[in-house]
C-alpha cells in the first residue's frame, strides 16, 4: 500500500527498533538492523547532503518516482538544502509514517500551492525530526554499551567499537558546522524561510548542537581525550562563548534560554571530563603522577595555562578552571606559579560549587538519566579531589555561604547510581568522607548539612543500616554561645571548656524524651572569644533520641515566632526518616518514636496561622510510605488530626455524598485554597493525592473506604474539574496533578469488590462511576482525552534532546493514558440505564471536528512516540463501537478514509509494536457487529459486474482483508511480524466476519487461493501437551479455525462448497486429525481435572477450543460424508474420548472450571448418543463410566450441577435404550438403581415443598388451560428436562432392563421412593401442577406393574388412593363438549395423564388378577361418568387423542371383563351400561370402517380440520410444510389420506379390544353348544335381531348386522391390502412398511375371529332362548345361514391366496394390540373357519 519506489528505513523507525519497541527485539535483528545502517550512524548528520546537480539528474532519470513526487522532491530541497534524491526519501518517509491524509487528497494537495505550502512546513518538522533520531541512536549506543544488564549490549558495543575512531571528528566538525552555519533568508531557501521558520530552523540548531555535546561527553567519558583534543575543544568553546556566542545569536528568545545553558554545561563537563581528574587522583595516591596524559605534555599545559587565564567572565568556566588549577597543583606542586592561584580564585568567585549542583539538578531534572549519572561521576571525581586537595576553609567564601553549595553538590553528586556503596566503602578521611567529617563536627548545631549528606548516601538497605548506625553513635555534640556560661570552667586560652553542672539540652516537660550534658563533659571551642563560642562537647549520645526531642520541641513552640527557625531543623529529619522508610521498611520499628509523633506534627502545623507548607508536605510524604504497609493504622491515626476532608453526617446515599452535604474541607482543604493556590507551590497537594491513592490501594475494607469517601469527592468536585485553571509557578507541576488524580481514580475503579458492596453507603467505587458519568468530573476527563495528538506531538518536541520518562511530554502522556483507562473503565462498570449520561453524550455527540471526541480519539493512531498511547485509545474507541448508539464512521466524517489508511499502515508494518496490531484487528472485529459503515469502509470491496449480469467483489488496494490474509499464510507463521498473538487476531476478525454473515467479503475470501489450506494449517500441526503449553493464544486459535470452518460447512450446501474446502476436510480426516483433536481435547479436560488445586491460567482458552471442537463434532454427526468422518471405528474412538474427559471432569472434587468443562463434555455426549446409536451399540461397556460420573454429580453443589446431572441422567437412559443391560454390567445395576432412586425420592420431597409454597401464594393455572397447559408458571420446578422427570425415566429405564425385578424390590426396601414420588403424584393431580413430573412418574409405575413383584410393590403403597380421587380433578373441570381435546397424544398435556392411570390401572389388574379387582372396581365406579363419555365420544369426535383414550379405556375393560362376576356383584347397574356402550361403540366403529367417505366428511367438517391436529403416531411425523400456506392439491391429499388412514387403524384397534371385551359378556360357545342345562339368564342378549347394516344413528340399536358388517369390512380391508394397486394409488399398502402390513393383518383376522365368536354366542343364545318367537328363531337362522356361507367363501378364498407382502415402505407404525393375537396358520383351513363352517351346519339343520 506504500508508494512506488525504495523506501528507506527512517531514523525514527531506527530509533524505535533499537529502543527495542517495535516488532524486532531479537538481538540477531538489532545487530542485522545497525549493520545495515552502520554508515548513516557513522556519518551522522553529515548524512544528509546539500543539493547538487549530479543527485538532481539521478533524480530525473528515476522511473520509479512519479513524476508529481520529483517535483515536489525539488521544493523540498530548495527549502531544507537537502539532497534532491534524499528529499524524495524524505518525502516518501513522511507519506508513509506522517502523513495524515488518503493517497488521493495528496494528488490535490500537490497541486494546490498553499495546501503544499503546509506540506512542505509539515515535511520540513519531519526533517528535523528525523535528524534528532539519527543523533539519538547515537546517544542511545553509547548510553548501554557498556552495561551489563541491558540485552543488547554486546550488539551495542560491537558498533560502537566501530564508529570510535572516527566519531569525534565527524561529530566534532559537525558541532562547529551548525555553530558557524549562517542563518537561511528567503533570498537563499525560498519565500517560505519566514521570520518562524528561520527561528525554528535555529531553535532545531541548538538542539542538535547540544545532543552531539551530549554524545561527545559520553564519548570521552569511556575513552582517553589526549591533551591535544583538550586544547582543541578549549579553544572551540573559548571561541564560542561555551554556548552563549552563536553565530546567529541575535535568533535567541527566551524559549531558547535552557537549551544554550545546556550546551554550556555539556561544554563546561566535555573540558572536565578531558582533565580526566579521576585518573589524576588515583595516580597522585599511588604515587605515579607521571603515567597521567598530562604530565608529559608541557607545552599543551603552557598554552592551557594562557587560554585559562582569560577565563572568568561566564559562570560555565567554573569547573574547568578548578579541575585546571588541581591538575597543576598535582603534576607539578613546586611550580604553582600565580597564574595557577589567580585561576583557582577566579573559579572561587564564579562560584563554581553553586554552579555544580544547579548543573547537575539541571541535567537530573530533564536530561537522560545516563547523561546526568556520568556527570555526577565526572563532578564526583573533581569534588573528591579538591576537598582531598585543599583545606575546607580555603573554599569558603567572606559570607561562609559556599559550605553549604559544597554540601548541595556533593549531595547531587551521591544521587548517582553506586556512588553511596563507593562512599561507605572508602576511608572517612578521603575525598568527599572530609565534607562528611566536616558536616558531623558541627552538629547538631548546623543540624541541615550532615542530614542532607545522609539522606543522599540512602541508596539501598545496606547504606540505610550504616546510616541508622552512623546516627545511633554519635560522639560530639556541637552548641553555640552567645556568652561563656557561669557553670563551666575553661583553660587559660578559653580553647577547652568542662561542664561543672549537668545539663537539660531541650527545655520539655518531666517524663518526656531529653538529652543530658554531664556533669565534667570535656568541649573544644572552635570559634575564638571575638565571636560567638562555638562549643563542640565530646559526648556520646544517639542522634535519634535528639531527633525526637527536635520534633517535640517544634510541638511546643507551634504558636510562637521560632517556628520557623524549628521547622527548618525538623524538615531534614523528616525527609530522611522518609528515605529510610522508602529504602528498608524493616527499619521503621526503630523509627517509631519519630514517626508516631508526625500525625500531631500535622494536626498542629496545619492549624497554625501560616502553615509551613514543605514541612507539612514532608509528614503527608512519610505517611504515605507508612500507609504502604499500614494502611489501617496510618488511616485510623489521620482521622484524627482533622487533616483530611471528612463528614460529619452518615453518609447512607450516592445523593447525599454528590451534595456534599454536612462534608468538611479539612485542614488539607483550608491550606489548598489559602496557601498553595495563592502562592502557585502545590506539594502538600502532590503529597496528599499519593497518601489517599497509597490508602486505596491498600484496601481498607468498607468501613474506612467510606470514611476516604469526603477525601475522593474533595478530588473528584473540587480539584479535577478546576486544576488546570490554578496558577502555577513550576512547568509542568500541573500535569503531575492531573496525573496524580487520574492514577487515583484508577486505583479506585480497579478495586477489587471484595468488602466494596456491604451496607448501603456507597461504595468509592460507584461514587466515581457516578461523578464520572454525571457531574463537572467527567467533563475534565474528557477534556484530558481531547488533548489531541498534535500537543503531545509539540510537547514532546519542546522538552530537552533526552528527556527521561519525567519529562513533561511522558507526564502528559501517562496522563491521557489515565484518562483513556479510567473512561474505559466507567464505561464498563456503569450500572445500565436508559437515560444517556453527560459523559457518554461527550463521548459520542456528532458535533464539529473540534467537538468530536471519536475523531481525536482515532487521530492517536499517528503518535508514534509511545505505542501504549494509540493502543490504549484504540481499545477506548472498541469499547465505544460495542456500547455506544452511534456510528463511528459518521463521527470521522471526512477524516474517515485518512483514518483507515493511517490504521492500515501501521497493521500491516513489519516493525511496528505488535500489541498495536492486535487491538486494531480487536477494534475491527468488535466493529464487524457493532458497526457495518465503519467495517465497510476498511473492507474495502469494489463490485465488479460480471459479463451475466452478476455482481463480484473484488479487494480494494485499502482493504484490512490483504494484512488478514498475510497474517494467515501459512508460510508467515514463526516469523517475527506474525507472532502467534496477531495470528489469533487475524482469525478472530474472519470468524466475526463469518458469523456475522458478511457474504460480500466471505465470498472474496473464499475465492482466494489457498484461502482454505492457509486458514486450516493450526489444526494440522501438533501443540505441546497441555502441561507445557506456552502460549494458551493458540488454543484459542484452533478453536477460531473450528468455528470457521463450521459455519461454513453449515451455511453452505455441499454441492456449492469450494474445492479447496473439500479436499481441506478430506485431508483432515486422512491424517487422522480428527483422533488427534479428540485426545488433545480429552487430555485438555483432564489436565484442567488435574490442575484444579493450583488452577489453569488459561482457562477460558481451554474453555473456547472444547467448545468450538464440541460444534465440529456435533456437525460431524449431522454432515459426516462433507466432513468424512464416516468410519464407525473412528467415532467409537471420538466418542470414547468425549466420555473420558467427561469422566475426568466430573469424577474429580468440584471446582467451577471441571464444572463447566464437564457440563460441556456431557452435552456433546448426549448428542453423540442420539446421532451415533449404531456406534454406541458396538462400543465397550459405557454404563459404567457413566454411572461413576452420577455417583460423582449427585454428591456435588445441587444447584451447580443441576443441569449437568440432568444431561447424564438422558445420557444413561439413551445408553440403556441403545445397549441395555449386558450380562456383564449386571453388577452396576444394585448402585445405579440406589443413586437414581435417592435422586428421584429427594427430589420428590423438594417437588411436593415446592408445589405446596405455589399453592400458598394462589399460583394456580386458568381452567381452560387446565387440561392441555404444557408450560406451568411460577417458580419451575417441573420441566421436561428438568432433573427429577429424567431421573424418573432412568428408573423406567433400568425396570425395564431389571427383567425379574429382584433388584428393583431390594432397593425400594432401603430407599421409600415409591412413598414420596406417590405423595408428589397425589399433590400434583390435586393442584394440576408438575404436568411433566405427573407423566414421567406414571410411566414408572406402569413399567413397574409389568412385573409381579413390582406390581404388588406399587400397589401396596397406596396407587389406588394415590390416583383415585385426585384424578377427578384433571377432568372435572371441563363440560362434557369440552372433554375430549383434539391435542395430539404426543403432546404432554392432563388428558395423556389420564390416559397413562388408566393404561396403569389395566396392567395393575392383568398383572395382579384378583388381588387387585377391588381397586379396579373403585377406580373404575368413580371415574364411570368419564367412561362412559369416552365410548360415547368416538362418536362425535375422531381425533386421534380421543380414539386414544378410548383405546386405553377398552383396554382396562377387557381386563376387567375377565371378572364379570365381581362386577356384576359389585357394579351391576354399570355392568349393564358399559355392554351397552360397547356394542354402540362396535356399531360406531363398524359404521366408520365402512362409509371412508363419511369418516373424511366428519374429520373435514364436524371436526373443523382436514388435517389432524397434532402428528400422527410417534413415528410417523409429518414433515413440516414449507410455509403458512395450504399445501398444493397433490400434497394435501396424501396428507389427509394419511391422517384418514391413522384415524382407521385406531377404530381398528378400538373396535378389536371391544369385541374382545364382548367376548367375556357372552356365553362361551362350547358351553352355550354342549352344555344344555346352562343358565342363560346370567347373560343378556346384547345384539337386536336384525340384519340391517349398521346405522349412524344413536337412537338404532346394534344387531346381528352389525356383526356381519364388522366381520364384511374387515374381510375388505384384507381383501384391499392383497391387491396389488398402481403406485400411485393411496392405500395402507403404500404407506406402511412390511412389519407394519403383517401386524395389521394379523389385527384383522383377531377382530374377525372375535366377532364370528360373539355372533355365534350371542345367534346361540337367541335360539336357546324361549322368550324369542320360533318365528324370529327361524329367520334368525336363515339370514345367518345365507351371510356366514358367503362369507366363508370369501374367506377361504382370502386364505388360499396367502398373503402376499408389499414393496412399498410406509411411514405408518401401528402399536401393538394389548390383548394377545391368536397364532395364524395360512396352510390348510383356520381353526375358526372351522368353528364357523360347524355352526352353519348347525343352522342349516
Amino acid at each position: 500500500m506504500a508508494d512506488s519506489g525504495t523506501i528507506v528505513r527512517s531514523c525514527r523507525e531506527l530509533w524505535t527498533i533499537l529502543l527495542g519497541r517495535s516488532a524486532l527485539r531479537e538481538p540477531v535483528q538489532i545487530e542485522e538492523e545497525l549493520d545495515k545502517h552502520w554508515d548513516r550512524l557513522h556519518q551522522g548528520l553529515s548524512y544528509y547532503k546539500p543539493p547538487s546537480p549530479a543527485s538532481a539528474q539521478k533524480l530525473k532519470e528515476n522511473k520509479d518516482v512519479a513524476q508529481a513526487l520529483k517535483e515536489f522532491g525539488l521544493r523540498i530541497s530548495k527549502l531544507m538544502c537537502l539532497d534532491e534524491q534524499q528529499s524524495v526519501q524524505l518525502l516518501q518517509g513522511y507519506l508513509q509514517e506522517d502523513y495524515r491524509g488518503t493517497r488521493d487528497s495528496l494528488k490535490v494537495v500537490l497541486k494546490d500551492e498553499r495546501q503544499s505550502q503546509a506540506l512542505l512546513l509539515k515535511i520540513t518538522d519531519y526533517y528535523y525530526e528525523e535528524r534528532m533520531c539519527l543523533l539519538r541512536c547515537i546517544l542511545l549506543l553509547l548510553t548501554y554499551f557498556q552495561d551489563e544488564r541491558h540485552p543488547y549490549r554486546v550488539e551495542y558495543s560491537n558498533c560502537v567499537s566501530k564508529l570510535e575512531k572516527d566519531l569525534v571528528n565527524n561529530y566534532q566538525t559537525q558541532f562547529k558546522d551548525l555553530f558557524n552555519a549562517e542563518a537561511p533568508t528567503w533570498e537563499t531557501h525560498g519565500p517560505l524561510m519566514t521570520e518562524c521558520q528561520v527561528s525554528l530552523w535555529f531553535f532545531q540548531c541548538l538542539r542538535e548542537q547540544s545532543l552531539l555535546l551530549e554524545i561527545l561527553f559520553l564519548h570521552y567519558a569511556y575513552f582517553e581525550m589526549t591533551p591535544s583534543d583538550l586544547l582543541s575543544f578549549t579553544r572551540m568553546f573559548k571561541e564560542q562563548g561555551f554556548g552563549l556566542r552563536q553565530t546567529n545569536r541575535h535568533l535567541v528568545d527566551k524559549s531558547m534560554d535552557a537549551l544554550v545553558e545546556r550546551i554550556g554545561y555539556l561544554s563546561s563537563l566535555i573540558l572536565v571530563e578531558g582533565m580526566d581528574i579521576d585518573f589524576l587522583h588515583k595516580c597522585a595516591l599511588e604515587d605515579r603522577i607521571q603515567q597521567h596524559q598530562f604530565s608529559s605534555a608541557t607545552d599543551v599545559v603552557k598554552v592551557m595555562d594562557q587560554l585559562l587565564v582569560t577565563f572568568g567572565d561566564i559562570h560555565h568556566h567554573g569547573p574547568v578552571l578548578l579541575a585546571w588549577v588541581l591538575l597543576r597543583h598535582t603534576l607539578r606542586p613546586e611550580e604553582t606559579s600565580p597564574v595557577v592561584r589567580r585561576i583557582g580564585n577566579t573559579a572561587l568567585q564564579l562560584g563554581v560549587f553553586e554552579y555544580l549542583s544547579t548543573m547537575l539538578k539541571s541535567l537530573g531534572a530533564s536530561g537522560n538519566n545516563c547523561t546526568a549519572s556520568t556527570a555526577k561521576m565526572c563532578i564526583y571525581g573533581l569534588l573528591s579531589f579538591v576537598v582531598t586537595s585543599f583545606e575546607e576553609d580555603s573554599l569558603q567564601t567572606e559570607r561562609g555561604t559556599t559550605g553549604s553549595h559544597l554540601i548541595d553538590a556533593a549531595c547531587e553528586v551521591l544521587s548517582a547510581p553506586n556512588l553511596a556503596e563507593i562512599f561507605w566503602e572508602m576511608k572517612p578521611n578521603m575525598g568527599l568522607g572530609m565534607i562528611l567529617d566536616s558536616a558531623v563536627g558541627m552538629f547538631p548545631y548546623k543540624i541541615a548539612p550532615l542530614l542532607q549528606l545522609l539522606t543522599a548516601l540512602l541508596s539501598n538497605k545496606t547504606t540505610v543500616k550504616k546510616v541508622y548506625n552512623f546516627l545511633d553513635k554519635m560522639s560530639f555534640y556541637t552548641e553555640i554561645h552567645k556568652h561563656k556560661p557561669n557553670d563551666i570552667i575553661s583553660n587559660d586560652d578559653e580553647t577547652l571548656w568542662r561542664r561543672n553542672t549537668p545539663k537539660l539540652l531541650y527545655p520539655l516537660g518531666s517524663g518526656q524524651t531529653n538529652l543530658w550534658l554531664p556533669q565534667g563533659v570535656q568541649g573544644q571551642v572552635l570559634i575564638g572569644p571575638e565571636q560567638d563560642f562555638v562549643v563542640r562537647w565530646d559526648y556520646s549520645y544517639s542522634a535519634w533520641t535528639l531527633f525526637t526531642c527536635e520534633v517535640e520541641m517544634l510541638l511546643h513552640v507551634v504558636s510562637t515566632a521560632d517556628v520557623l527557625s524549628h521547622c527548618a531543623r525538623v524538615k531534614p529529619i523528616l525527609d530522611l526518616v522518609h528515605k529510610i522508610i522508602s529504602t528498608d521498611w524493616s527499619v521503621s520499628d526503630c523509627l517509631l518514636p519519630l514517626t508516631s509523633r508526625i500525625y500531631m506534627l500535622l494536626q498542629r502545623l496545619t492549624s497554625v496561622m501560616s502553615p509551613p507548607v514543605d514541612v507539612i508536605a514532608s509528614c503527608v510524604n512519610c505517611l504515605s510510605v507508612l500507609a504502604a504497609r499500614l494502611p489501617g493504622k496510618v488511616w485510623s491515626s489521620l482521622q484524627r488530626t482533622g487533616f483530611l476532608p471528612f463528614s460529619s453526617n452518615a453518609l447512607t446515599s450516592l445523593a447525599q455524598c454528590i451534595s456534599t452535604e454536612g462534608m468538611k474541607a479539612g485542614n488539607y482543604g483550608n491550606l489548598l485554597v489559602q496557601i498553595e493556590q495563592q502562592k502557585g507551590e502545590y506539594p502538600v497537594t502532590i503529597a496528599f493525592l499519593r497518601l489517599i491513592t497509597t490508602l486505596v490501594k491498600g484496601q481498607l475494607g468498607s468501613t474506612q473506604n467510606n470514611g476516604l469517601v469526603p477525601c475522593v469527592l474533595l478530588v473528584l468536585k473540587e480539584m479535577l474539574p478546576t486544576y488546570h485553571k490554578w496558577r502555577y509557578n513550576t512547568y509542568g507541576v500541573r500535569e503531575r496533578i492531573g496525573c496524580l488524580i487520574l492514577e487515583l481514580i484508577h486505583a479506585i475503579l480497579n478495586l477489587s469488590p471484595e468488602g466494596e458492596s456491604q451496607g448501603s453507603a456507597p461504595t468509592l467505587q460507584s461514587l466515581c462511576i457516578y461523578s464520572l458519568a454525571n457531574t463537572e468530573a467527567g467533563q475534565a476527563i474528557v477534556n484530558i482525552m481531547g488533548v489531541g495528538v498534535d500537543t503531545i506531538d509539540v510537547v514532546l518536541a519542546a522538552q530537552p534532546s533526552s528527556a527521561g520518562a519525567e519529562g513533561p511530554g511522558q507526564i502528559l502522556i501517562q496522563t491521557v493514558k489515565l484518562a483513556f483507562s479510567v473512561t474505559n473503565n466507567v464505561i464498563r462498570l456503569k450500572p445500565a440505564s436508559d437515560v444517556v449520561s453527560p459523559l457518554e453524550q461527550a463521548l459520542t455527540q456528532h458535533g464539529g471536528h473540534s467537538n468530536n471526541l471519536v475523531v481525536v480519539l482515532a487521530k492517536y493512531i499517528y503518535h508514534k512516540h509511545d505505542p501504549a498511547l494509540p493502543r490504549l485509545a484504540i481499545q477506548l474507541l472498541k469499547r465505544l463501537a460495542t456500547v455506544a448508539p452511534m456510528s463511528v464512521y459518521a463521527c470521522l466524517g471526512s477524516d474517515a478514509a485518512a483514518i483507515r489508511d493511517a490504521f492500515l499502515t501501521r497493521l500491516q508494518s513489519k516493525t511496528e509494536d505488535m500489541r498495536i496490531k492486535v487491538m486494531i484487528l480487536e477494534f475491527l472485529t468488535v466493529a464487524v457487529e457493532t458497526q457495518p459503515g465503519l467495517i465497510e469502509l476498511f473492507l474495502n470491496l469494489e463490485v465488479k459486474e460480471s459479463s451475466e449480469g452478476s455482481k463480484e467483489f473484488l479487494l480494494g488496494e485499502w482493504s484490512c482483508l490483504h494484512v488478514v490474509l498475510d497474517l494467515i499464510d501459512s508460510k508467515q507463521q514463526g516469523k517475527y511480524w506474525c507472532p502467534p498473538l496477531l495470528h489469533r487476531a487475524a482469525l478472530a476478525f474472519l470468524l466475526a466476519l463469518w458469523q456475522d454473515r458478511r457474504d460480500s467479503a466471505i465470498s472474496v475470501l473464499r475465492s482466494k487461493e489457498r484461502f482454505w489450506e492457509n486458514l486450516s494449517t493450526p489444526l494440522f500441526g501438533s501443540l505441546p501437551p497441555p502441561s507445557d503449553t506456552a502460549e494458551p493464544c493458540v488454543l484459542e486459535t484452533c478453536a477460531f479455525v473450528m468455528k470457521i470452518l463450521g459455519l461454513e460447512i453449515y451455511y453452505v450446501v455441499s454441492a456449492s462448497m469450494e474445492k479447496s474446502l473439500k479436499d481441506c476436510l478430506q485431508k483432515f480426516s486422512n491424517s487422522r486429525r480428527y483422533e488427534y483433536w479428540s485426545h488433545y481435547v480429552k487430555s485438555l479436560v483432564c489436565h484442567v481435572a488435574e490442575m484444579e488445586e493450583e488452577g489453569i491460567c488459561y482457562f477460558a482458552e481451554t474453555q473456547m477450543l472444547i467448545a468450538a471442537w464440541r460444534m465440529l463434532l456435533i456437525l460431524a454427526t449431522t454432515h459426516s460424508e462433507v466432513m468424512h468422518l464416516t468410519e464407525d471405528s473412528t467415532k467409537l474412538k471420538l466418542f470414547m474420548d468425549v466420555l473420558d474427559g467427561a469422566k475426568a471432569a466430573l469424577t474429580t472434587p468440584s471446582s467451577v472450571p471441571c464444572l463447566r468443562l464437564g457440563s460441556m463434555m456431557a452435552t456433546l455426549l448426549l448428542i453423540l448418543l442420539k446421532q451415533w446409536k449404531s456406534v454406541v451399540a458396538a462400543a465397550p461397556d459405557v454404563l459404567c463410566p457413566l454411572s461413576l460420573i452420577l455417583e460423582s454429580v449427585l454428591q456435588a453443589d445441587p444447584q451447580m450441577m443441576e443441569r449437568t446431572k440432568a444431561k447424564i441422567f438422558s445420557a444413561l437412559i439413551s445408553v440403556l435404550q441403545i445397549q441395555g443391560l449386558n450380562g456383564g454390567e449386571i453388577s452396576r445395576l444394585p448402585q445405579l438403581l440406589l443413586s437414581v432412586c435417592e435422586t428421584v425420592k429427594d427430589e420428590s420431597l423438594a417437588l411436593i415443598d415446592n408445589t405446596r409454597l405455589l399453592r400458598q401464594v394462589g399460583e394456580t393455572f386458568e381452567d381452560e388451560d387446565s387440561m392441555e397447559t404444557d408450560s406451568p408458571r411460577g417458580q419451575q420446578k417441573d420441566r421436561r428436562d428438568g432433573v427429577c422427570v429424567l431421573a424418573l425415566h432412568l428408573a423406567k429405564e433400568l425396570c425395564r432392563s431389571d427383567e425379574d425385578g429382584e433388584q428393583w424390590v431390594s432397593v425400594m426396601r432401603k430407599v421409600p421412593v415409591l412413598p414420596s414420588v406417590l405423595r408428589a403424584l397425589e399433590l400434583s393431580l390435586q393442584s394440576r401442577h408438575n404436568l411433566y413430573f405427573t407423566e414421567a412418574a406414571l410411566h414408572l409405575l406402569l413399567t413397574l406393574a409389568r412385573t409381579p413383584q413390582g406390581a404388588t410393590a406399587v400397589a401396596g403403597a397406596g396407587i389406588t388412593q394415590t390416583i383415585c380421587l385426585p384424578l377427578l380433578s384433571v377432568y372435572e373441570v371441563s363440560t362434557a363438549s369440552q372433554s375430549f381435546s383434539r391435542k395430539s397424544q404426543d403432546s404432554a398435556c392432563w388428558p395423556s395423564v389420564y390416559r397413562l392411570c388408566m393404561s396403569l390401572m389395566e396392567s395393575l389388574l392383568k398383572t395382579l388378577r384378583y388381588t387387585f379387582i377391588n381397586d379396579a372396581l373403585d377406580f373404575f365406579g368413580v371415574h364411570q361418568e368419564r367412561i362412559l363419555q369416552c365410548l360415547n365420544a368416538v362418536r362425535t369426535v375422531q381425533s386421534l387423542a380421543c380414539l386414544d383414550e378410548a383405546d386405553h379405556t377398552v383396554g382396562f375393560l377387557l381386563q376387567l371383563s375377565n371378572f364379570c362376576k365381581e362386577w356384576q356383584f359389585h357394579l351391576p347397574k354399570l355392568l349393564e351400561d358399559i355392554q351397552t356402550n360397547l356394542c354402540y361403540l362396535c356399531q360406531t366403529c363398524t359404521y366408520l370402517l365402512h362409509s371412508k367417505k363419511m369418516l373424511h366428511h366428519y374429520l373435514q367438517v364436524k371436526n373443523g380440520e382436514a388435517l389432524p391436529p397434532g402428528p400422527l403416531p410417534r413415528t410417523s411425523r409429518l414433515p413440516q410444510t414449507p410455509s403458512k400456506d395450504s399445501p398444493s392439491g397433490g400434497e394435501r391429499e396424501e396428507l389427509e389420506h394419511k391422517a384418514l388412514l391413522a384415524v382407521q387403524c385406531s377404530l381398528l384397534k378400538i373396535l378389536s379390544k371391544t369385541l374382545a371385551t364382548l367376548q367375556h359378556f357372552t356365553p362361551d360357545c362350547c358351553q352355550i353348544l354342549l352344555d344344555q342345562c346352562m343358565d342363560l339368564a346370567e347373560y343378556r342378549i346384547l345384539f337386536v335381531l336384525s340384519f340391517t347394516t349398521p346405522a349412524f344413528d344413536p337412537d338404532v340399536p346394534p344387531s346381528f348386522g352389525t356383526l356381519l358388517a364388522t366381520i364384511n369390512v374387515a374381510l375388505s380391508i384384507l381383501s384391499e391390502m392383497d391387491k396389488k394397486k398402481e403406485p400411485a394409488s393411496l392405500s395402507i399398502v403404500s404407506l406402511a412398511s412390511l412389519e407394519e402390513v403383517q401386524a395389521l393383518k394379523s389385527l384383522l383376522i383377531f377382530t374377525m375371529e372375535n366377532c364370528f365368536y360373539v355372533l355365534i354366542s350371542q345367534a346361540v343364545r337367541c335360539l336357546r332362548d324361549h322368550l324369542i318367537p320360533p318365528r324370529d328363531k327361524q329367520r334368525l337362522k336363515q339370514e345367518l345361514s345365507s351371510e356366514l356361507s358367503t362369507l366363508l367363501s370369501s374367506l377361504s378364498r382370502h386364505f388360499r391366496r396367502g398373503s402376499p407382502s408389499s414393496p412399498a415402505s410406509g411411514i405408518l407404525l401401528l402399536s401393538q394390540t394389548k390383548a394377545a393375537t391368536p397364532k395364524s396358520s395360512h396352510e390348510g383351513q383356520e381353526p375358526f373357519i372351522q368353528l364357523v363352517q360347524a355352526f352353519v351346519r348347525l343352522v342349516q339343520r
